[in-house]
């Protein structure tokens, strides 16, 4: 008793988690799951796999589950532009996220070229498509994956979704498999950059995926704003 006693007694101490440690996990959690969603689809894609889809909706989906209460899970340059306009992550906390994301994609490219046999190897082409249809493409299903991510993940009317996880990675998945054979269906920059990387496509049509998948990030907070304008 006389322990009890002394133990509620005692001072308690704790120890304040210095800022920068607290930015650097959520940036080492955006490169891991930026690196192994990109990793995923590299490989599956240059291998030939009919799974891609499945490939990239799974591992974002465990990923998300994995780092979402670290970081957020964005693992996605065009979701951390769109919840930035969508004011729920500061200009610095984006930056960092764009790096590690970028960074984690490309490192996967490498690595997935790397251990993919060389004669397996097949390399994305638009498969008779213009440029501007893959661009419309891309820009549709990133808006709506986008705009899933703000609803399902960061509205104030879903404080407790527990399955926002899988809503994301359907997202991805229903998108691949209906415009993969258009665009390939990446829906993502880091993703976008890692293919390059890894030879997936070649650097010319880079444009069509970092251009539109941004804007539509933009369109997708933008009208979360528009439609929400009491959750801000």
């Amino acid at each position: 008793m006389a322990e009890a006693t002394a133990r509620e007694k005692a001072p308690m101490y704790t120890t304040a988690v210095p800022e920068y440690a607290l930015a650097a996990r959520k940036y080492v959690t955006e490169f891991i799951g930026a690196f192994f969603l990109t990793f995923a689809v590299a490989v599956a894609a240059l291998s030939g796999s009919t799974f891609v889809p499945l490939a990239a909706g799974a591992t974002l989906m465990v990923m998300i589950y994995a780092g979402g209460h670290i970081s957020g899970g964005h693992y996605n340059p065009a979701v951390t532009l769109a919840v930035l306009v969508r004011r729920r992550i500061g200009v610095r906390d984006a930056a960092g996220y764009w790096v590690a994301q970028v960074v984690g994609g490309v490192v996967a490219g490498i690595i997935g070229r790397a251990v993919v046999n060389p004669a397996q190897v097949r390399t994305l082409t638009l498969a008779g498509h213009t440029e501007a249809a893959a661009a419309v493409a891309e820009l549709l299903i990133t808006f709506a994956l986008c705009y899933v991510v703000l609803n399902v993940a960061t509205s104030k009317d879903q404080p407790d979704n527990g399955f926002y996880g899988l809503a994301i990675g359907f997202t991805v998945a229903a998108g691949a498999f209906a415009v993969g054979g258009i665009s390939g269906g990446l829906f993502n920059p880091a993703v976008a950059l890692g293919g390059a990387t890894a030879g997936l496509f070649g650097w010319s049509t880079i444009w069509v995926y970092l251009v539109v998948q941004l804007a539509a990030g933009i369109a997708a907070g933008l009208a979360f704003l528009a439609l929400n304008p009491g959750d801000r």
